[in-house]
């Protein structure tokens, strides 16, 4: 079986769906038994078991302020856009059986267009939600996939009866990721203070400023917020009046990533209905304590490894840090739980697995649309 992933960002930025397009790609690859290429806007890597195809993509940082209008409502559509022009004309996607991406429309429609020697199964996967798939709107009404895979329980109940689809959860490093000593001195951060980190993009959705509001209850506590986003430039003043001292905004490379969690003494998340968090089980695989926003997700995600509260309430929020940090657990079983769980090589198998029945599917489908008599096409 020859599988194609194709996501803007591949190989240029380490988010969360990169991460796991990249996981799961190496995994299969280097099984030996299915041909794996990546298609993204950054460079090939020599250590990678994958094919890698580059097409290039403007980011979408340059988009922050531009218009936003039908069908390019947020500066990832332009983004996006970009690098769905270059993907409609690549080759390689023709000479796929299986073709995936996360990203929509543009990507989802450049991998789903007709071509000459026929078009591969579609796999979509909801790491930036399952709006596509619920096709309501302007945009999703235009979405279509041969299977879902569906990152929660809340999507795949939702879904399951418009798409074929499955649930399998994102993974995790057993081998990065893992409890051991912090090392805040190395990471510029401060050794005489409990250290809060949250690992989020800056948009309105992560609601980052709600949790520094709630931080700033917090005595004493270094906030850290590892990420970039359009919210940056309120972030930092309203940082400089409810933190002042003990706020640090910066980005760290993807291999600091361990380092920091375990140097971290309390992880905050406080997205609601996240579609599912990387972080979550990377923090759990650290052994870090958790405190996040009480809901199916993340109570199907964290499964009563995390302290969960209504992060609504800034004041619950705020006694919910304050307890954790008084009282610390230790998580060595929780990070021994999520590596059985989420461990990237049982993902794949699962991610393996359904690109199997998509394509069995779908080749029985156009055995039978073939073998109908001209003028009657197969029901489905």
């Amino acid at each position: 079986m020859h599988i194609l992933f194709a996501l803007p960002g591949l190989h240029r930025f380490g988010r969360g769906a990169e991460v796991v397009f990249e996981s799961v790609a190496q995994h299969i690859a280097a099984s030996g038994e299915h041909q794996v290429t990546l298609v993204g806007s950054g460079e090939a890597r020599s250590d990678r078991a994958y094919d890698f195809i580059h097409v290039p993509a403007a980011s979408r940082a340059r988009f922050e302020h531009w218009p936003k209008l039908p069908f390019l409502r947020h500066e990832f559509m332009y983004e996006e856009l970009t690098f769905a022009a270059g993907l409609l004309r690549l080759p390689a996607v023709e000479q796929a059986d299986v073709t995936m991406t996360c990203s929509y429309p543009y990507t989802n429609w450049a991998l789903r267009r007709p071509r000459r020697k026929g078009r591969p199964a579609h796999v979509f996967v909801t790491q930036n939600g399952d709006w596509p798939a619920l096709r309501q709107g302007p945009e999703p009404r235009f979405f279509s996939c041969d299977g879902l895979i569906c990152t929660n329980p809340l999507y795949f109940e939702r879904n399951r009866e418009r798409w074929h689809s499955t649930l399998i959860p994102n993974g995790v490093d057993p081998d990065r990721f893992f409890p051991g000593p912090a090392r805040k001195s190395e990471l510029g951060l401060p050794t005489d203070r409990k250290i809060i980190l949250m690992v989020s993009a800056l948009e309105p959705g992560k609601r980052v400023i709600e949790a520094m509001r709630a931080v700033a209850r917090v005595p004493d506590a270094q906030f850290v917020v590892a990420g970039d986003g359009p919210l940056r430039d309120e972030v930092d003043r309203l940082a400089g009046e409810l933190l002042p001292g003990r706020f640090l905004r910066a980005t760290f490379d993807h291999n600091q990533m361990p380092d920091l969690y375990r140097s971290a003494d309390l992880f905050l998340h406080t997205k609601i209905q996240e579609s599912f968090g990387n972080v979550y089980v990377e923090a759990l695989s650290c052994g870090v304590p958790i405190v996040a926003h009480d809901d199916e997700v993340t109570r199907w995600i964290l499964g009563g490894h995390a302290t969960l509260v209504d992060t609504t309430s800034e004041a619950a929020l705020a006694t919910a840090i304050k307890n954790v940090l008084t009282a610390p657990e230790t998580n060595a079983e929780a990070a021994a739980w999520a590596h059985a769980r989420y461990a990237w090589e049982v993902v794949a198998c699962k991610y393996v697995d359904f690109f199997e029945d998509v394509l069995d599917r779908s080749q029985h489908l156009r055995a039978r649309q073939s073998a109908a008599p001209i003028g009657q096409g197969a029901q489905t």
